[in-house]
């Protein structure tokens, strides 16, 4: 695997076919892996401490032979309003990146070359895909730089509150919606059972969306709009440092999908 390229399992499928497994070249590339694995990465390593039941890609990121990064994309959190974001997108044809965490030892711009590493594999793989959504959080420092980079388009900003206990977030959403699953997880009944004791927050968010196809794109109902700027600072603790238009350490992503169980 001296290019870059796709990677295909070693036994054939019952299709008689190799499965494609991967994409990348021999000192980097992202390949599946087990579920479980996953999200006992995300969950040590990645600072919500959580992780996704709608999540069904798992990727891990391995460079020069170490697995140094995790990235999980699963259905948006409301499946069935994706023709609402993209006309004549149906459920199933549009994923959200739900987690993605690097180790500080992944070089530079790993994150982005790995999402553009999952976007092909995902291409070729899942061919019903038609666009992929993701947010960047206020708290990773930044304004999505690593969207930006992967070539990403950026639909404005919104805010969310959050609400802190023990160190952990909750999406506010877990106090509404009776009847949903995302407000009748333990986790939510937990926050309704000690919202005045936890401390509220409000975050900006911003959303970037990558289309597989540009007809898709013409299709989608937001507007598009130019990149926001990055910026430099320690929000909650989480240092960026701005270099060369580039943050210098790891990059964790909090996404909009806060409320999932």
């Amino acid at each position: 695997m001296a290019k870059k390229d796709l990677i295909y399992s070693d036994q054939l499928s019952m299709f008689g076919a190799r499965e494609i497994i991967g994409f990348g070249s021999t000192d980097f590339y992202i390949k599946e892996m087990d579920r479980n694995k996953a999200i006992e990465i995300i969950v040590k390593n990645h600072y919500s401490k959580k992780v996704f039941n709608n999540s069904y890609i798992h990727l891990g990121c391995y460079i020069n032979g170490e697995l140094l990064g995790v990235l999980q994309f699963g259905h948006l959190l409301n499946n069935l309003s994706v023709g609402t974001l993209v006309e004549g997108t149906n459920a199933g044809e549009a994923l959200e990146l739900n987690r993605m965490w690097f180790d500080d030892k992944a070089e530079r711009n790993s994150e982005s070359k790995a999402l553009s590493y999952s976007i092909k594999y995902i291409r070729s793989k899942f061919k019903n895909i038609q666009w992929i959504q993701s947010f960047a959080d206020q708290r990773c420092g930044g304004f999505g730089i690593v969207y930006q980079a992967a070539n990403f388009s950026y639909y404005g900003e919104h805010t969310s509150d959050f609400y802190e206990i023990e160190g952990e977030f909750y999406h506010q959403i877990m106090l509404t919606n009776n009847g949903r699953s995302a407000s009748n997880s333990s986790k939510a009944k937990r926050l309704k059972a000690t919202k005045d004791e936890a401390i509220k927050h409000t975050f900006r968010q911003f959303r970037y969306i990558y289309f597989m196809n540009p007809k898709t794109k013409q299709k989608c109902k937001l507007k598009e709009m130019p990149y926001p700027k990055h910026y430099a600072e320690k929000p909650n603790s989480f240092e960026k440092v701005e270099v060369g238009g580039l943050f210098s350490n790891s990059f964790e992503t909090e996404l909009s999908n806060e409320a999932g169980t």
